[in-house]
This record gives structure tokens, sequence and C-alpha cells, in this order.
């Protein structure tokens, strides 16, 4: 029979996770992947035997931390407390794309680091913590190890942690000055959906109105949420101008590799990326940037 483990400190979490035998453990936090996951197996005749660990009670888990390196976000911290927190223009993708997962009650409930582990292709968060350069910070009895968020994130379901590991916080790096983001999504409706495709563009210009730093994330079109890095290379430098959407062809998602299914086909999703990357980038450059000094 399943045991639920409800450890109140960070070093009883890791105890128990190193005791464990591979796979015969849950890790639980807000619990909006875990319960319909289990209930849709349950549906089916299909039990969940594993424990569940409940890392709810670990305050060292959560909360949202602002230092002279950068920012420290919780695994813990909810959509809500990300939507709430004070922070520099740079993460309002992040910010953006938190009020789009699910309604009001799962933002109060899922947490930032549960929408990495359970890494679906389709994760709100993953594309804006891409746009930022983020950091995952992993934890076992055997130490603390970090990660780019690229290469933890693995594929469809498939993350970097290992059997004994916790994943502790996310960390993102002090942005350049004056950058800012947004977050673009395609679904079936505006709310309450899965995406089709999703775009998280992060930029920075100088005084002369060049781009000194791009990064643009994309969302749903390959096994894993990623990065276009020959699209970013190609803008450094370019005017700052809505026009430099324009730049921007079916080429340069040339990495992409969407899928069909249910919600879109390949190519349908394909084209859509292209749409929303050009139109990010369009709705960033369309006002003022604020520019290095």
């Amino acid at each position: 029979m399943a045991r639920y483990l409800r450890p109140q400190t960070l070093d009883q979490a890791l105890a128990l996770r190193a005791e464990a035998a591979a796979g015969s453990q849950m890790l639980l936090a807000g619990g909006t992947d875990v319960y319909p996951v289990r209930t849709h197996k349950l549906a089916w005749f299909e039990p969940d035997d594993r424990d569940i660990l409940d890392l709810g009670a670990v305050s060292e888990l959560g909360g949202i931390t602002r230092g002279p390196d950068g920012t420290r976000i919780g695994a813990t911290a909810t959509w809500s407390a990300v939507i709430d927190a004070t922070l520099p223009p740079a993460f309002d993708a992040l910010k953006q794309a938190s009020r789009q997962v699910g309604g009001v009650q799962i933002q109060n409930r899922g947490t930032i680091g549960g929408n990495l582990c359970n890494a679906s292709p389709a994760a709100d968060g993953v594309p804006p913590l891409l746009a930022l350069d983020a950091e995952v910070e992993l934890a076992s009895l055997r130490g603390r190890r970090r990660l780019p968020l690229s290469a933890f994130v693995l594929g469809n379901r498939r993350t970097a942690l290992a059997p004994d590991e916790i994943l502790v916080a996310i960390h993102v790096p002090n942005q350049p000055q004056g950058a800012r983001s947004t977050f673009l999504k395609l679904g079936a409706r505006a709310y309450l959906v899965i995406s089709i495709a999703s775009v998280a563009v992060n930029i920075a210009t100088d005084a002369a109105g060049a781009i000194t730093s791009v990064r643009i994330a994309v969302g749903a079109c390959s096994a894993a949420p990623q990065r276009l890095p020959a699209l970013e290379a190609r803008l450094v430098g370019m005017a700052a101008t809505p026009a430099l959407a324009d730049a921007v062809t079916a080429d340069d998602l040339a990495g992409l590799a969407p899928i069909d299914d249910v919600r879109a086909s390949a190519v349908y999703r394909r084209d859509a990326a292209l749409v929303l990357v050009r139109r990010a980038l369009a709705g960033l450059l369309s006002s003022p940037l604020e520019v290095a000094a």
C-alpha cells in the first residue's frame, strides 16, 4: 500500500528520497498535475502504488528573493506568487505565462517547480524561464548541483532529475539593463487551455537603438521547449524597430520539431510559431525600450 509522507524540512525530505527505491516515489507539490494523472489511471484500473512525498510543508523550497547575483524562485513558489512578486520588466513574460496557467485556483496551488518536473512539451513556464537564461538547483544527500534549464528538461515527461534528487529552486541571473520580455500563447481558446504553440522573447538594446541581447524560446513545437540560438545571434546588432519582426523567416525555426496531435498539425504549429515570434518582437519593439547607459 502506498504511503503518504510529509516531511517538515529539506533534510527530512532528502533522507526519505534517498531511502526510496528508484521509481517507487512520487513527488507532490501543488498536486495540479499529480492528482489528475492518478485519478485517470485509477479510472482505467491502473492504480498507482507509489509512495507520495509531499513537499508542501518544506519552507526552504518556497519564496521568491532577489540578491546581488540575480533572482531565486523556490521550487514550490506558486504561479500566484510570481504574479504578485515585484520583479523587473525582464520577468514580464513569466508573469504573463503565470496568468495563463489554468484558472485562479490552479494558479494558487500549482508550482513553478512542478511545472518544470512535469516536463510537458507545452509547459507554459518553460519558455519564459529559458528566455531568462534560468538554471535549476537540484539537491540530494550527495550534495547540490546546478544545471541550465535547457539541460534539465530533456523531452516529453523527461528530466535530468536523479531518483534521489529534489528540485530546490530556479535561479535567474541578473538581466541586461533595460531588458524586457513578453509571452504569447496560442490555444483553442484564450484561457484554460493547453498551448498549441507558445513564444517568449527577452530583449535589450544599447543607446544607439541596436539590439545587444535577445533570447527567443518556443514551446509546444518540440519534445521540449527550446531556444532559437541562430536567430538570436543574427538579430544582435540590428536596429530595434517593429520592422525587425519581418526579418524572421521560416528558416529561422527549422530546428523545431512539432508533431501532429488532437490540438493541431505539425504544419500548423510551425506556421503558428513563426507568427507568434514575429508578433512578440513587433510588440516589444513598438514602443521605446530603456537602453543601457
